[in-house]
C-alpha cells in the first residue's frame, strides 16, 4: 500500500523557483508570466528568478542551464507560439514542447510548461487572462505540486 499522507513540510523552506519566458508574442507572455508570478508569490517562501529568451525555440537550452545549476526545486517555461501561414508553427511547438520535456526527465527537476500554441491571437489572449483562465498560472501551480509530490516521495524512500 503507498502511503498517500501529504507531506507539507516544503512549505516551511524556501523555494527556488527559476522562469524562462520568451519575450517572441511579448503581450501575450507578459499575461502569462504575471499570472505566474501571482501565484508563485502567494507563498512566501518563494526565490523566484525569471530570465528571457528570444523565441521559444530557445526555452529548452535556458532551462536545462539553470537545471544544471542545482539551484532550483522548478522551473517553468512560458512562452506563445501562434500559428502562421508555414509549418514553422508546427517544427517550433514540437521542438520546444520536447525540448522542455527532456530537460525535466534528464535533469529530475520539474517543469511548469506553460507555452501557449495557438491557432489564434484571439486564443492566445483568451489563455493569459488576467484573473481569469491564464496558462501561467496553471504552470506555477503544476511546478509547486511537482515540488511536493517530489518531496512526498523522498519522504517515504
Amino acid at each position: 500500500m503507498v502511503d498517500t499522507v501529504a507531506d507539507d513540510s516544503f512549505l516551511e523552506r524556501v523555494i527556488s523557483i527559476g522562469i524562462v519566458s520568451s519575450s517572441f508574442n511579448k503581450v501575450i507572455t507578459d499575461r502569462l508570466l504575471k499570472g505566474a508570478l501571482q501565484e508563485l508569490q502567494q507563498h512566501e517562501h518563494n526565490r523566484l528568478d525569471v530570465v528571457w529568451v528570444d523565441g521559444a525555440f530557445e526555452i529548452p537550452a535556458v532551462l536545462k542551464a539553470m537545471a544544471r545549476t542545482e539551484h532550483y526545486d522548478a522551473l517553468l517555461a512560458i512562452g506563445c507560439i501562434i500559428r502562421g501561414e508555414t509549418a514553422h508553427f508546427d517544427y517550433l511547438a514540437q521542438a520546444c514542447a520536447s525540448g522542455v520535456m527532456n530537460v525535466s526527465v534528464e535533469t529530475s527537476v520539474p517543469i511548469g510548461f506553460g507555452v501557449l500554441t495557438c491557432d489564434t491571437l484571439a486564443q492566445a489572449k483568451a489563455r493569459s487572462e488576467p484573473g481569469g483562465d491564464n496558462k501561467g498560472v496553471d504552470a506555477a501551480k503544476a511546478a509547486v505540486n511537482s515540488i511536493h509530490t517530489i518531496s512526498h516521495i523522498r519522504s517515504i524512500i
